[in-house]
């Protein structure tokens, strides 16, 4: 008998001690910690990201939410018509006309996209609004002008006295291929710093920020390739290919020759690769090497950069072909950076 209680006892007293241990975590879990603090990063492609920093910076600095930093960052290219391959001045299609393309992506997966969007200066803020007041994620064409009339915006044109220029040159031969760095040849002649590297070295912004909730946003805009056939859409306002984030290991984007980038899912690419535990430059060249690796020859050809930020405020670039460039800003620092490169 005596045995028999003290077992009767102890099995009473582990109980008390299961249940007691179940009350605490469950009080353990309701507990409101305090957020985690983080320092906010913002880092987006070419030398002219330094402006759309600067412009994100004044919602990162002040305690401000990513998405809201990526969206004013961008919208600054948008606005400069002295940047021929994104928004207003951006060089158009074969036909003359300037279609628009963006894509914007929150820390929720919230995502929203327009293509072929014309007459509108500012395309990631009507992705925006896709994103926010409709059930889809991406609008394009006259559909997306309707969307974004409908909804306030102003009806402008977009193809500048230069860049109409440049369009009927362009038309004296009408040769359409991609050509690397292509901006800097159009300024070639009228600024040595339009080389590789220089202040007029520019295609696609994409922009990846962490504000200091550790939350990800990202927004990608541009006008796409110079000349490109009518109702051509690269990367950029595809989620997955020109632009990607998820909020529990980072964001990527892209730029470059948006055809390369479809082919290998390259902004998704690089998140999933930083999930399984790669730096971020790392990461952004095994999505290269695997652009490299689908077609060696073209890859000779052709211009692709990836950058990318992780979890822990790290980050990095890696292209194909010397020239890229890609801006940085956070409460330490503020630096352009050259990007490695395989060729």
């Amino acid at each position: 008998m005596s045995t028999r209680r003290k077992f009767l006892h102890r099995s009473l007293l582990g109980s008390l001690g299961f249940f007691s241990g179940k009350r605490i975590l469950a009080q353990s879990a309701e507990v409101d910690y305090p957020a985690i603090k983080n320092e906010p990063i913002v880092i987006s492609t070419w030398d002219f990201g330094k402006a759309a920093n600067a412009e994100a910076w004044t919602v990162l600095g002040k305690g401000g939410r990513a998405l809201d930093a990526v969206e004013a960052g961008v919208k600054i290219p948008e606005a400069d018509p002295n940047n021929q391959s994104v928004g207003y001045g951006g060089l158009p299609d074969r036909d003359g006309r300037v279609t628009l393309d963006a894509c914007i992506m929150d820390e929720r997966y919230n995502c929203g996209s327009v293509m072929c969007l014309e007459h509108i200066m500012h395309p990631i803020s009507v992705a925006r609004l896709v994103m926010e007041k409709t059930p889809h994620v991406v609008l394009v064409g006259d559909g997306a002008l309707q969307f974004a009339l409908a909804n306030g915006f102003q009806k402008e044109n977009l193809l500048t006295p230069e860049s109409e220029k440049a369009w009927k040159e362009w038309l004296k031969n009408s040769k359409y291929e991609p050509v690397i760095n292509i901006e800097n040849k159009l300024h070639k002649a009228a600024n040595d710093s339009s080389m590789p590297g220089g202040p007029n070295n520019h295609d696609t912004i994409g922009m990846i920020a962490m504000d200091a909730s550790g939350n990800f946003s990202g927004a990608c805009t541009t006008s796409g390739m110079a000349f490109k056939m009518h109702g051509r859409v690269g990367d950029s306002p595809i989620i997955g290919a020109g632009l990607y984030v998820d909020n529990e290991i980072g964001a990527a984007t892209s730029t470059g020759v948006g055809e390369e980038v479809i082919r290998i899912v390259g902004s998704h690419l690089v998140v999933e690769l930083m999930r399984q535990g790669l730096a971020p430059e790392a990461a952004c060249k095994k999505a290269v090497e695997r652009i490299v690796s689908r077609g060696p020859a073209r890859a000779k050809t052709l211009q692709v950069g990836f950058i990318a930020i992780n979890k822990k405020g790290e980050y990095g670039g890696y292209a194909l072909q010397k020239g890229f460039t890609y801006a940085v800003k956070s409460g330490k620092e503020e630096k352009l950076v050259p990007a490695k490169s395989i060729y």
